[in-house]
């Protein structure tokens, strides 16, 4: 049986903004395999899996914070047992980095029709975004071996602008990731 780690969902009142790495995905989606087709390189079983010594707090680097337009430090917190941390930018944006070292890639269950495969660094990854749903919250989620997986989650305030919370959100991935082992 798969395990399901949710990956994103709205988030509580706007006055409150806690971007979160959790929601339940719908029955009946589908789930999307990494591998794309013959187009680019499988994850390597040889990528190590976290060791439980990845600190989501310190993937972001105060020069990295600033790159990506947060001025304020990161909290950490647990979501659905996994380490994460959330850097809240008031009435303007929030991002949320989750370490899930039970789930892969292939494990994460998502709607196929919101998901679109792609690399970071050389790592395999896919974004995720409901662009029906322009509610202005957008997913990076890298590979981290064949049981794990970082997951970046970006939400605008005003839950519009999908396309910015997108570009923040693999911004974000693009600086965290060089730091994954």
């Amino acid at each position: 049986m798969r395990s399901r780690f949710p990956l994103f969902a709205l988030f509580g009142a706007l006055s409150v903004l806690t971007v979160s790495a959790c929601g339940q995905g719908a029955a009946g989606q589908e789930r999307i395999p990494v591998a794309d087709d013959g187009d680019g390189p499988a994850p390597s079983s040889s990528a190590p899996a976290t060791d439980g010594h990845v600190d989501p707090c310190t993937l972001l680097d105060p020069k990295d914070r600033s790159t990506a337009g947060l001025n304020v430090p990161g909290v950490p917190k647990e979501i659905n047992g996994a380490r994460a941390c959330d850097w809240t930018v008031p009435a303007t944006f929030g991002v949320t980095i989750t370490v899930d070292e039970r789930n892969g890639l292939a494990d994460l269950e998502i709607a196929r029709k919101t998901a679109t495969k792609t690399k970071v660094g050389d790592r395999q990854a896919l974004k995720v975004a409901d662009k029906k749903a322009a509610d202005g919250t957008c997913a990076v989620l890298l590979g981290l071996g064949e049981k794990a997986s970082v997951q970046i989650d970006v939400s605008n305030t005003n839950f519009t602008d999908t396309p910015l919370a997108c570009e923040r959100a693999v911004k974000v991935a693009g600086l965290a990731e060089p730091k994954l082992p």
